[in-house]
């Protein structure tokens, strides 16, 4: 609960107070910040008009009761925090130093924050390439050989983001964008396959269903878990959960129109170093745009996730580290650098973490466990190696989202603590 300090908001009303709160928790809610940067923010603008507030995060609302010597209300906004916009978190901190900071009056701060609720994400072209060329250097990463199947994947990509934008403006629904996107890399996956412009990799496929995968929510999900909101962190892992199952269906689909599936295989070949940290870095770029970071926050995510992906070659090439414990060590190394930058440039820690990366997430193992799971409805493929290849790919799966969940949020816990205290 924030401190009454100041007098800046006495020719507000109260209601008109916890308006403009809701308005700045709002902001931050829907757009990727964590949960407890979000209250931070609330709190300290309720805080610099002179009152007291709770504010109550749930899937889809946000709560607020708001108090001053003349009495309390108790006001709720519609939120559901299911996008991630970098730039309009970070224009949003920007306009709290303002205000905050005495540069911004209230009534002027009511505009900004509605100018910044209204501001565009990416323009199409641009998140069309971005979503293209991310894929094929994740391609890259997994060991793609044929310039063809590199061209398909950027094709494929590239029609899912078209489609992906195309559909946003007829329809709200959160999953029919993932699931098209997904459908389509399906059929020109399978186009691939049957024409022998695919290997058993099935990287046409996969590829451009990776960039469709909701890190940032798995992340900012498990943040909300281990600071105990458990309902709401329930809520958000369910949601990404949910779109991975759509993902997932999609990719199945267009794969099952010519008859093919996904098969128990290694994820990917091994790549030169060099051939690692670059395409890397490309991944971290284009991802970055995906979330509409400003252009002069995009160097320390690709610096960082070049970085971290150098540590994990490292690992797993010269050490024989399993898959598990490479990505721990890389995000752990990315959540000591990346905790203090997002809060010096109040940048979302999940986006930007999950940004940097990115290229280690297992959606090639998610993929490969719901196609060995629909495989086993079929006599033919019901054998014990089979079942035990499935469970394998999602245990994998689990284990390098658990071990990537905590690599990142532990140092970030570490490091909001001593920040707090110090400045308490």
């Amino acid at each position: 609960m924030a401190v009454s300090k100041g007098s800046s908001g006495t020719d507000m009303t109260l209601a008109e107070r916890s308006d403009l709160v809701l308005a700045v928790g709002r902001l931050l809610y829907v757009n990727g910040e964590s949960t407890h940067q979000t209250l931070e923010a609330a709190e300290r603008v309720a805080n610099y008009l002179g009152s007291r507030v709770m504010i109550f995060p749930r899937w889809g609302e946000l709560g607020a009761k708001t108090e001053n010597a003349a009495g309390g209300i108790i006001s709720a906004i519609e939120a559901a925090p299911s996008g991630v916009d970098m730039d309009r978190v970070a224009s949003t901190w920007h306009t709290v130093e303002s205000l905050c900071g005495g540069r911004l009056a209230p009534a002027n701060a009511v505009e900004a924050f509605s100018r910044i609720a209204e501001a565009p994400p990416a323009p199409t072209w641009l998140f069309t390439l971005a979503a293209a060329v991310g894929a094929v250097a994740l391609a890259v990463l997994f060991g793609v050989r044929h310039a063809a199947a590199e061209a398909l994947i950027f094709g494929s990509a590239a029609a899912g983001a078209v489609l992906r934008r195309a559909l946003a403006r007829y329809s709200t629904n959160v999953f029919l964008q993932p699931f098209s996107a997904a459908l389509v890399a399906g059929l020109v996956g399978a186009l691939a396959v049957r024409y022998d412009l695919s290997s058993s990799l099935r990287l046409v496929a996969v590829c451009p269903c990776m960039v469709l995968v909701p890190g940032p929510h798995f992340l900012n999900g498990m943040l909300d878990l281990i600071r105990g909101r458990m309902n709401l962190g329930a809520a958000r892992l369910i949601y990404a959960a949910l779109i991975v199952v759509a993902i997932c269906t999609g990719l199945l689909l267009g794969l099952a129109v010519l008859g093919v599936s996904l098969p128990v295989d290694p994820a990917g070949r091994a790549v030169p170093l060099w051939h690692d940290v670059i395409a890397a870095g490309i991944a971290v770029a284009c991802y970055s745009v995906f979330f509409s970071s400003p252009l002069k926050m995009l160097p320390w995510p690709v610096a960082v996730g070049a970085a971290a992906h150098a540590l994990r070659w490292v690992a797993l090439t010269a050490f024989g580290a399993s898959a598990v414990t490479g990505a721990f060590l890389a995000c752990l190394i990315v959540g000591v650098i990346i905790a203090p930058v997002s809060r010096r440039w109040r940048m979302p820690f999940a986006a930007i973490g999950f940004a940097s990366v990115v290229s280690m997430m297992p959606g090639v193992f998610m993929f490969r466990m719901a196609s060995g799971f629909v495989q086993l409805t079929s006599s033919s493929q019901r054998t014990w190696e089979f079942m035990a290849a499935t469970l394998a790919d999602g245990s994998v799966a689990i284990l390098i989202i658990l071990a990537m969940s905590f690599g990142l949020i532990v140092p970030k816990l570490i490091i909001d603590y001593v920040t707090e205290r110090a400045s308490s």
